[in-house]
């Protein structure tokens, strides 16, 4: 069993100054390393910057923030952190369901490709979030102020293209729109560069699947309960599924049996974060692993959320830290035992 932690961070002003903090807190750590790895020396910095602007213009000034910190020319920072023309990510699981008065969700994946930071981030052009780091920039899942809540599900590399990773797109919905019904609108609009579902709910209790690909996005919307995980149910789309698709079906037959039990937000997250749940996985070697459990409950506007074996489970009023009440933990200890 080896040790796992998440760093938290708190960060408020304007985007520079968010990505400026952001750069600070992480100069030194291992992560960067491995984005010096995986990614591409340049990449298109005009068509990058055309799509940014056109959905998020906020996030340009938050990468000259990390360049500076870093002290790194703005096209390196944009290789190294924008999510635009990344290299093939391996596969990872995510398990998703939804309510009317809840969202609650784990990552699977491998610790060796994880930014390990929780960010709680206020913006001055954009809507307070927070949610789990991916390349920095990006976000696995989050909720913002207005309770829209979004994580993403990969599905497969069908039909790769030149375009903006998910957890960029992530990003983009949680600082840009209010609603399920915007979400859906941007999501239809970005250029994606893989096949992935995106898990949409919001406070007046809309929720979506956004079915993504780099051709074609279809969205199938739930009226008491959804359930996302990693594979496309439309018919227009299942062509695009990876051949083996056994355990996301499994998966999501577990998640339709759950909502029938209509457990409350609190007792469907202890459930998820359970190591003897059918949705926790250990296989960590095989990139299948848990890694974090996160919730949100529109009703009291609470972040339920923790890492793999965790005793520690932070539960934060959204509503109150973006109304300048921080919270006090700065960490998440946790620990991974391959199964």
């Amino acid at each position: 069993m080896s040790s796992f932690n998440v760093s938290i961070f708190q960060i408020r002003g304007n985007s520079f100054q968010i990505g400026l903090k952001t750069a600070e807190k992480v100069r030194n750590t291992p992560i960067l390393k491995t984005f010096e790895s995986i990614t591409k020396q340049e990449i298109d910095l005009h068509n990058m910057k055309s799509i940014y602007s056109n959905f998020a213009p906020h996030l340009l000034e938050e990468l000259e923030g990390l360049a500076q910190g870093l002290g790194i020319s703005p096209g390196r920072a944009a290789a190294l952190f924008s999510g635009y023309d990344v290299p093939k990510t391996e596969a990872m699981g995510c398990s998703t369901l939804l309510t009317n008065d809840y969202y609650v969700r784990n990552y699977d994946f491998s610790p060796a490709l994880y930014d390990g930071i929780f960010s709680l981030v206020q913006a001055d052009k954009a809507f307070a979030t927070a949610g789990y780091n991916l390349q920095m920039l990006g976000r696995h899942d989050g909720v913002n102020e207005k309770g829209l809540i979004a994580g993403l599900h990969f599905v497969s590399h069908d039909g790769y293209a030149k375009g903006i990773s998910p957890w960029i797109a992530i990003r983009m919905v949680l600082d840009r729109c209010s609603s399920v019904d915007e979400a859906v609108a941007m999501l239809k609009e970005i250029p994606h560069s893989a096949c992935y579902n995106f898990s949409l709910g919001d406070r007046k209790g809309s929720m979506a699947e956004v079915e993504a690909s780099s051709e074609k996005v279809i969205v199938r919307y739930g009226d008491s309960g959804l359930s996302c995980v990693n594979h496309f149910q439309d018919g227009r789309l299942t062509d695009k599924n990876r051949e083996s698709i056994e355990g996301s079906i499994q998966r999501n037959k577990h998640l339709l049996e759950l909502m029938d039990k209509r457990l409350s937000h609190r007792d469907m997250f202890h459930h998820f974060k359970s190591v003897e749940s059918p949705i926790f996985f250990t296989d960590y070697g095989n990139l299948f692993g848990t890694l974090h459990t996160f919730s949100y409950s529109h009703q009291h506007s609470r972040i339920l959320t923790t890492i793999a074996r965790s005793s520690q489970v932070l539960d934060i009023n959204f509503r109150d830290w973006v109304g300048g009440e921080d919270i006090r933990e700065g960490s998440l200890s946790g620990s991974i035992q391959e199964g």
